[in-house]
């Protein structure tokens, strides 16, 4: 694995499939100071993440690496630490405040229609740019009811340079030695990186202070700020919960709604079919929360696009004592590798690699989202607390932006590139357009 170290950091994910195709499904690495166990198939990753994943542990490079920006936030905390947030967290994503992200996904997606024809009407913007922002806005609104457009480009910019880092540092057989602390560029830009969200995270925080923060309120930021009133949590850990839902609440949903729309431009027949269920649902009206249950196809895409796309692309795990996975022994320390990315294009899906939101309309068991080896947000208790807040926003973004318009992609334009961080984007962002279809 240390020979293939240049090859992990150049292009993960081709590094992940080139491993499997040559060595199988349950691939261990020799390494002299940890065992590394790959995991690449969907009972061996239920195991891990559900029904052992007590023994399993967030102590890896990866989660490391990522804490170095988020702290002891959801994303990267164990133990009591992560069962005391994660019940105080619980309340601000109940099934009742879906209503206010769907308003606000809207209204975010109305924006980014108007943003799209501002320059130059219908011709191509970059996408991912776009989207980025309008995600932050709704994370804004839904999540700390805070108009966070005044600080969206430092805070987006921040955001990726600190994810650029926390990748550096996980591919790095160097991360977790003495070498990390030394004053290098790298570290530099996390330092500064890492500034700016403490400094924005305080004025956001500062903001709502001024406030009255009353009892009925039941956004992130009020139920955090109520917990901190009752020494329940320190401030630090308020700041931490704050940058993982800033990252988690907007990248995540931001990268995958950019590969749905990447998706789209290359199927002329999905878009067909998306766009009938669009006009009979909506007739070219502005979508609601009422409507998503009538968004059946549009919803399918959405998973479909999740499963070529998984913005969480790879999960370690570390063995906290000695285990057996698909009858493999794991020592204590091993080192767990599972990857979405693997799993989703892997033989548990007929014809993987083609994009057909059909697998997800009427699933049947083993299908679809009812595939064991379908792991968009995880699973097990680690499973996204913010799930279906994402789904919501994904599929009320997509209707948005769609309803009376079809996406294009520029004449002559190469397939992007992906790029590998914290979650999967494209390199030097992804143009297209969006152009009338009653044109």
């Amino acid at each position: 694995m240390i020979r293939g170290v240049p090859a992990i950091m150049r292009d993960p994910l081709s590094w992940l499939e080139r491993v499997v195709a040559e060595h199988g499904n349950l691939v261990a690495f020799p390494m002299p100071s940890t065992p590394v166990l790959l995991v690449n198939t969907a009972a061996g990753a239920r195991h891990v993440l559900q029904r052992n994943h007590r023994n399993y542990t967030k102590a890896t490079i990866q989660y490391g690496a990522l804490s170095l920006v988020t702290g002891s936030g959801l994303l990267t905390s164990d133990g009591e630490v992560w069962r005391r947030h994660r019940r105080t967290l619980q309340p601000a994503f109940h099934h009742g405040g879906l209503d206010q992200v769907a308003l606000s996904t809207v209204a975010a997606g109305e924006d980014l229609r108007a943003a799209w024809d501002q320059a130059l009407p219908y011709a191509p913007i970059d996408a991912e740019a776009a989207i980025m922002r309008a995600m932050l806005t709704v994370v804004g609104k839904t999540l700390f009811a805070d108009d966070l457009s005044s600080a969206g480009e430092e805070l987006v910019h921040a955001v990726d340079r600190a994810l650029q880092q926390v990748m550096a540092r996980a591919t790095s057989p160097l991360a977790a030695g003495p070498l990390s602390r030394l004053p290098t560029l790298s570290a530099r830009r996390m330092r500064s990186a890492v500034a700016t969200l403490d400094q924005i995270t305080a004025d956001i925080v500062a903001r709502r202070r001024e406030q009255e923060v009353k009892a009925q309120d039941a956004d992130l930021l009020a139920v955090l700020l109520r917990a901190a009133d009752d020494r329940q949590m320190t401030e630090r850990e308020v700041r931490d919960e704050l940058v993982t839902l800033v990252i988690a609440g907007h990248e995540t949903v931001a990268s995958s709604l950019v590969w749905t729309l990447h998706l789209l431009a290359g199927a002329p027949e999905v878009q067909e079919r998306l766009y009938a269920e669009l006009d009979q649902v909506l007739d070219g009206r502005s979508p609601g929360w009422k409507d998503v249950p009538q968004l059946v196809y549009t919803r399918a895409v959405v998973d479909e696009a999740l499963r070529m796309y998984p913005p969480a692309w790879v999960i370690t795990r570390r063995s906290a004592g000695p285990d057996t996975i698909d009858g493999v022994d794991v020592p204590e320390g091993t080192l767990v590798i599972v990857s979405p990315w693997l799993l989703h294009r892997s033989a548990a899906w007929p014809d993987p690699q083609r994009f057909d939101p059909e697998r997800f309309v009427d699933a049947e068991p083993g299908q679809g989202d009812r595939n064991p080896a379908y792991l968009p947000f995880g699973a097990g208790p680690r499973l996204c607390i913010g799930r279906d807040f994402a789904l919501v926003e994904s599929v009320l973004l997509l209707a948005t932006l769609l309803r009376d318009r079809s996406v294009r992609r520029p004449a002559g334009s190469p397939p992007p590139v992906i790029k590998a961080l914290v979650t999967l984007r494209p390199k030097n962002g992804l143009p297209l357009a969006l152009v009338p279809r009653r044109a």
